[in-house]
């Protein structure tokens, strides 16, 4: 079997397929999979794949080795043809069906999408306060809790509660620490805010603060090889950080590619000059789109995109040639993958 392998030894085990950029809340951080922010529901697009292409970009990852998929949007869960896309994916020997959602549709479908073959979920819960949960999000979260329950009694476990860590969500972590302890099969999942994708640079919370107050409450403290993840246990429950902004580590131990909801490959979340269309491509044209995307990962995104002297965060001038050339959103296939980024290792 052929693997995928960058040009700096990290082999691709994973995938994140996003559905939808449609979402029915408004969340001040979203950044759609680095696409951009979608902030609040919206029509069908004509644009978003078909439940066909969705199980054949599918097939060919796992034709490739990839095993771990993840359904992501937008909000997933607004796919009329959710069960059928999982229950595909499923069916495809030794994978593992994930998704994230924000739950608000999770009660009366959860036990079906269990039984189509997902078999856990990430639910987006940045707070307990509804009033400050509802300013975050503009969504109830009264739905998200009623959600979240229904997930766990459908054994969508472990199940992660994904909280954004930015300024308005730092006096909420120790709440959120003790509710995922307190019920069984919860953890949670701290998630750098991400400024350099969605601005609004007064938001960012020092990572390394909430590391060092999750290490003082915890009993113990593991790194997990995917992207080298320090996770603290405590009171028995799993606290995982998620912290990829200028960090080399992270990227170095990435082994995920991405599909945007339109059929785009994309190689990493802070990139979009590297986008590879697969809208009309199959067979070996597709195959070759993720050979390409691989090809062209750089070492890692904080060496990709660097501050100016304004402190803004800006592209590397060392990758601009490159993008010019291979990338422009709209990249026609070919029989022969695109040259790989001339930089030197380091991570994603």
């Amino acid at each position: 079997m052929e693997r995928l392998v960058d040009s700096f030894g990290r082999e691709t085990t994973d995938i994140r397929i996003s559905l939808t950029d449609r979402c029915n809340f408004d969340c001040f951080y979203c950044h759609n999979e680095g696409l951009g922010d979608t902030r609040g529901p919206s029509e069908p697009a004509e644009n978003e794949m078909s439940t066909e292409k969705v199980l054949e970009v599918a097939r060919v990852a796992h034709d490739y080795g990839i095993r771990n998929f993840k359904l992501t949007g937008g909000e997933p869960m607004l796919r009329a043809d959710l069960n059928e896309i999982v229950e595909g994916i499923a069916s495809l020997e030794g994978t593992e069906v994930s998704m994230t959602t924000n739950g608000t549709f999770l009660p009366g479908r959860a036990t079906e999408l269990a039984d189509a073959g997902l078999e856990r979920v990430n639910v987006s819960m940045d707070a307990l306060d509804s009033d400050d949960f509802r300013e975050i999000t503009r969504g109830g979260m009264e739905h998200v809790l009623e959600g979240v329950g229904a997930a766990v009694e459908a054994g969508l476990t472990p199940l992660k509660l994904n909280m954004v860590m930015a300024k308005p969500m730092r006096p909420h972590l120790p709440d959120m620490v003790d509710h995922a302890a307190s019920n069984d099969g919860m953890r949670l999942q701290i998630i750098e805010y991400m400024p350099e994708i969605v601005g609004d640079v007064d938001y960012r919370v020092d990572i390394d603060e909430v590391h060092g107050w999750l290490a003082e409450r915890a009993d113990s403290v593991e790194t997990r090889e995917m992207h080298s993840r320090k996770r603290y246990i405590v009171d028995g429950t799993l606290v995982e950080i998620v912290d990829p902004v200028e960090n080399p580590e992270f990227c170095a131990n990435c082994h995920r590619i991405r599909v945007t909801h339109e059929g785009k490959l994309k190689g990493c979340l802070n990139r979009n000059d590297d986008l590879i269309q697969t809208d009309g491509a199959s067979g070996s044209e597709l195959r070759d789109a993720f050979r390409r995307v691989v090809d062209n990962r750089v070492p890692y995104y904080g060496e990709y995109m660097v501050r100016n002297e304004e402190g803004e965060w800006v592209q590397n001038p060392k990758y601009a040639e490159t993008a010019e050339t291979e990338s422009d959103h709209e990249l026609p296939m070919v029989d022969s993958p695109a040259p790989s980024s001339s930089s030197s290792p380091s991570s994603d």
